[in-house]
């Protein structure tokens, strides 16, 4: 990932996410500003409509009680209710007074509890009738020829002489009566009667309830009933999507806008520090190939140091010398021309191909001898199979693991030991140990960091080139050391 890349991303997560925080509180407050104030004027609806019926209510009370003064007064109704005579004047006092009052439903009943008028079923006289209890409203169910129906009634009573009459009086309960209260179209007025188990009608948000006392029949104990106002959640719904919808499209406009200033920012930003960036790559680059140039080039120092002491001191063995070392000479050579191959295309081309790991590391000591001072020892397990690696790229790492641990013996005597053996799953193992100073916990976990070092003058690059070339051949690499008790350098590579 390029460092414009990089300040790109991170740019957007500074905008985007105070962006995402704000617009989400922004929405989470107006959804519940919206949700507040439908509420509120849900509830005041239904304050309307619970004053509504209460004004039914009142009203039916005074056409009762101005129908009461009005039967007091009439004196042929007196004498046929209370003598006996006159009965059709009787009969038909209910229907006459109920189409003047506007009502509904009108009876007049007697101290019984019997009809002895009825103005919406005339041929209602002498049934025993419910009777609501007085001092409110009421539902009765009452009925006519062709079949009951719900009112919503109030009682009052007068006195005759030697007899007491009691007047119901109300609306019909139906969908014109239940439209006249519901005064907003999403608020629904429903009537659920004591027994109901399946109301169809009641599918939104109970908002109020009124409860009225319910008489089924006569002789039976009111049972509470309710008028129940329901709200739809569509609007609701409908305004929750909106703004949904509108934060959804500012969030989004947001985040454009915000993706190209922040394209604009890191492309003026990124410029001065591409070029930054490119010059620590070329940093590294160059530090990498003076590492594997040195690595090449000890074999052949070593070499021409061997050639100028037998020149001084044995100069008729010098073609000898010369006939045995040459084939030194050559491998070094040919060491650097492969580097200076891959490095040529920037980056070595692997070319893995089962490989005797033991060759490899007797080519490696034939051509790199060690100081004078340094014990060298093997301990190569015959008949190991072969791993699927790059026979240069393990040369590498045998070669700067070597003068790892040689330079880790500071100059001083000790003894460096180059061994192979099988490891689990199949895997063959390389290890090099030495008697050398050691590296505590710390200098452990960073031994294979880029540019680590704890040597005067070193690159901090070999144990960095080493893991890498070990990780490209899909092996392992990892290091046990004590301080002042050597290291051991364990490398772990699948079998071909």
């Amino acid at each position: 990932m390029t460092f414009r890349t990089r300040l790109l991303a991170g740019f957007g997560v500074v905008v985007l996410v105070p962006l995402a925080v704000f617009g989400l509180g922004i929405r989470r407050e107006m959804s519940g500003r919206v949700s507040a104030e439908y509420e509120r004027s849900v509830g005041a609806l239904a304050a309307v409509i619970r004053a509504d019926i209460a004004r039914q209510s009142d009203g039916i009370a005074a056409r009762l009680a101005a129908l009461k003064s009005a039967l007091a007064n009439d004196n042929r109704f007196r004498a046929a209710a209370v003598q006996g005579g006159d009965r059709a004047y009787v009969l038909d006092y209910a229907g006459d007074a109920m189409r003047l009052t506007g009502l509904d439903m009108l009876q007049v009943l007697d101290d019984e509890g019997h009809v002895v008028s009825s103005g919406h079923f005339r041929n209602e006289y002498d049934r025993a009738a419910p009777i609501p209890p007085p001092g409110g409203p009421a539902l009765v169910r009452a009925s006519t020829a062709e079949g009951d129906f719900l009112a919503f009634v109030r009682s009052d009573s007068l006195r005759l002489p030697a007899r007491r009459f009691t007047l119901v009086g109300g609306m019909r309960v139906d969908s014109s009566f239940l439209a006249r209260l519901a005064r907003d179209r999403e608020l629904t007025v429903s009537v659920v009667l004591p027994g109901d188990t399946a109301l169809p009608q009641l599918t939104g948000e109970v908002v109020a309830n009124v409860t009225v006392p319910y008489v089924a029949s006569a002789g039976a104990q009111p049972l509470p009933a309710g008028i129940i106002v329901t709200q739809s959640e569509s609007l609701l719904a409908a305004l929750r999507r909106n703004v949904n919808t509108w934060f959804a499209v500012a969030v989004l406009v947001s985040a454009l806008l915000a993706v190209l200033i922040a394209g604009w920012l890191s492309t003026r930003f990124s410029r001065p520090m591409t070029e930054m960036e490119r010059r620590v790559v070329m940093g590294d680059l160059a530090r990498q190939v003076n590492h594997d140039i040195k690595n090449g080039l000890g074999p052949l120092r070593n070499v021409f140091r061997h050639f100028t002491q037998v020149a001084e001191k044995e100069p008729a063995n010098l073609p000898k010398v010369f006939t045995e070392r040459q084939g030194t000479v050559e491998s070094s050579i040919g060491y650097l021309e492969t580097l200076a191959a891959n490095y040529a295309r920037l980056y070595p081309q692997v070319n893995e191909q089962p490989t005797d790991i033991n060759a490899v590391v007797r080519e490696a000591l034939r051509h790199a001898p060690g100081p004078e001072n340094v014990e060298l020892e093997t301990g190569l397990l015959d008949h190991l199979p072969p791993v699927r690696v790059d026979a240069l790229a393990l040369r590498r790492v045998i070669q700067n693991l070597l003068g790892n641990a040689v330079d880790s013996l500071d100059g001083k005597p000790g003894t460096v030991t180059i061994a192979t053996e099988r490891g689990p799953d199949g895997t063959i193992r390389l290890l090099v140990s030495d008697t050398g100073r050691g590296m505590s916990k710390a200098e452990v976990d960073r031994a294979f960091d880029d540019f680590y070092t704890t040597k005067k003058g070193g690159t901090g690059l070999g144990l960095s080139i080493v893991r890498r070339l070990v990780l490209d051949a899909h092996g392992t690499l990892r290091v046990e050391s004590h301080p002042g008790k050597g290291s051991k350098f364990i490398v772990e590579l699948p079998s071909a």
